[in-house]
């Protein structure tokens, strides 16, 4: 029995949400990516701080922003979760969405900076996994 929370996609309807989906996935890595130098920063002032008793008040003030920042990434992800689709890569703004192939599910798969989707994969198979998808799919059948 198929998930109810699942929401499946013809390659029609996911390629409809990448002009909303794009932006999204770009804010993420960008925000991700100040969070990673964020943290960084904050892992070394707080390792040349050792021995001292407390946050200091510039520590507290960087763990603040790296929660800030945190905070934002989990609101774009959760835009992305009532969209339906499933964001996969933080490194390359991969995003899955489900669908059918041949009455199995399967992941319409979608890398930022790829105009429209062109591939899909197995559900346990991944980025690796990746196939170009068949014409057929393409003109919308099979999906």
């Amino acid at each position: 029995m198929a998930d109810e929370r699942i929401r499946y996609f013809t390659l029609e309807e996911a390629n409809r949400t990448l002009p909303y989906v794009g932006p999204i996935v770009a804010d993420i890595l960008a925000a991700y990516k100040r969070w990673r130098t964020g943290v960084r920063k904050y892992e070394n002032l707080a390792a040349q701080k050792q021995g001292k008793e407390g946050e200091s008040p510039e520590l507290a003030s960087m763990r603040g922003e790296v929660d800030d920042v945190a905070q934002q990434i989990n609101a774009y992800l959760e835009e992305l979760s009532t969209v339906g689709c499933v964001f996969k890569g933080f490194d390359e703004g991969l995003v899955d969405f489900y669908s059918k192939l041949d009455g199995r599910d399967v992941f319409l798969c979608w890398k930022l900076g790829e105009s429209e989707i062109s591939y899909w994969h197995e559900l346990d198979a991944g980025f690796a996994g990746r196939q170009e998808l068949a014409v057929e799919l393409i003109q919308g059948e099979g999906c």
